[in-house]
């Protein structure tokens, strides 16, 4: 909210950005839980079954809130909101590995 204005300046979607920004913070979690679930497993190709699955979940989630957004918006679509949200998903997805990094180090 701060930067609604640099934002608008740029040509971005402020209320697709909030919305965006929500729904990476809920995929990321469902994804983290997933991970955490494939940690207390025994069995390691459980835990690379589960790794596997939440990213190729998180991905599909947000190719489908892309296209969606596309198709909504097909006339007005801002680049700079997808960039910027493609931004906040690299940055979601390397404080979730972090976190499972300390994870596996506990364990350990």
């Amino acid at each position: 909210m701060l930067l609604k204005p640099r934002l608008l300046e740029i040509g971005a979607h402020v209320n697709v950005l909030l919305v965006g920004n929500v729904l990476l913070a809920l995929i990321t979690l469902f994804s983290y839980l997933l991970c955490r679930k494939g940690l207390a497993t025994a069995n390691n190709h459980a835990f690379v079954r589960m790794v596997y699955a939440s990213t190729l979940s998180k991905m599909m989630l947000c190719l489908v809130g892309i296209t969606a957004y596309v198709l909504i918006n097909r006339p007005d679509v801002s680049k700079a909101s997808i960039f910027i949200l493609m931004f906040l998903y690299l940055v979601y997805t390397v404080f979730e590995t972090l976190q499972l990094f300390r994870l596996t180090k506990k364990k350990t």
